[in-house]
């Protein structure tokens, strides 16, 4: 019994040393709280970013939509340009017709009022109006309509008969007379893009698209000993009242004067050949060389 207290001593003083062994946990909690109260108050002081809306989810849609809109097609562009320099070309006259084609019988030999469509292009600010000589000549009258719907009569006062080209100026003209721009036909390379704009079948505004299928073309003009050489041959669809009317480029530019269209049936409808007069060629027969 007088033992127990003596064994039971160094247990205590082994414990009693153990503890005072121990580090303090007091130090690294207050320590950790502070930080989380410099971290709470850093973030308070910086700046929130703004809150995403409705309003800014719909703007980032329509944005990513707009920037994977395509481009407007390059014959709405080509319209664009050339639609305001267009000019519808009416006829009266004993020899008044549309485009000539291959297979065209003579006309008929007769002095009855015929009516006739054509189309032209304003090429100078002067209001100069290039055509298809065979869509005015022997006309006993000629009307024009401009592109924002002004009308006016108007004579020739020059031509071409080599190249089938005819210079046409109205006799009251509007004060508006938008030139179109001319292009160089000689940078044309087959396969380029080409479109034919006028008036086929009297149907104002209209444009056609297709490629240029071939360059210095002849053509034997129905009933005459006459060729015209040199031309554009486009697969864009040509069709009676388009005479007269440019072909332009990929930019918009004229680069020919609508001539002919071939077709070796008695039909005189496009079977996909058409030709053109360079404009060089069709300016500077008529006193107008290109820019």
């Amino acid at each position: 019994m007088g033992s127990r207290p003596e064994a039971r001593a160094p247990l205590r003083s082994w414990d009693g040393r153990f503890r005072s062994g121990l580090p303090s946990t007091r130090p690294i909690a207050l320590g950790a709280v502070l930080a989380l109260i410099a971290v709470a108050a850093i973030q308070s002081l910086l700046p929130r970013p703004p809150e995403i809306t409705r309003d800014d989810v719909h703007a980032a849609i329509a944005s990513a939509l707009a920037s994977a809109t395509p481009p407007p097609a390059l014959s709405e562009q080509a319209y664009g340009v050339i639609q305001p320099s267009l000019v519808l070309v009416e006829v009266t006259g004993p020899t008044a017709s549309g485009a000539p084609t291959a297979s065209d019988p003579a006309p008929p030999a007769t002095t009855a009022p015929r009516n006739g469509l054509g189309s032209g292009v304003i090429v100078d600010q002067q209001g100069d109006i290039l055509t298809a000589l065979h869509v005015v000549q022997g006309a006993a009258d000629i009307r024009l309509t401009f592109a924002d719907g002004a009308t006016s009569p108007a004579q020739v006062v020059s031509s071409a008969p080599d190249h089938d080209i005819a210079v046409l100026r109205a006799a009251s003209p509007p004060a508006n007379l938008p030139a179109a721009v001319l292009g160089n036909p000689g940078a044309l390379r087959i396969g380029d893009e080409a479109f034919v704009a006028g008036s086929p079948l009297g149907l104002t505004n209209s444009l056609t698209a297709g490629v240029v299928s071939g360059l210095d073309r002849s053509f034997k003009l129905p009933d005459s000993d006459q060729t015209l050489t040199g031309l554009i041959q486009v697969d864009a669809a040509v069709n009676p009242g388009n005479s007269g009317g440019p072909l332009v480029n990929r930019a918009g530019q004229v680069v020919g004067i609508v001539t002919a269209l071939i077709n070796p049936t008695d039909q005189d409808v496009f079977i996909g050949i058409g030709l053109a007069v360079p404009i060089d060629v069709a300016g500077g027969a008529a006193g107008l060389p290109p820019d």
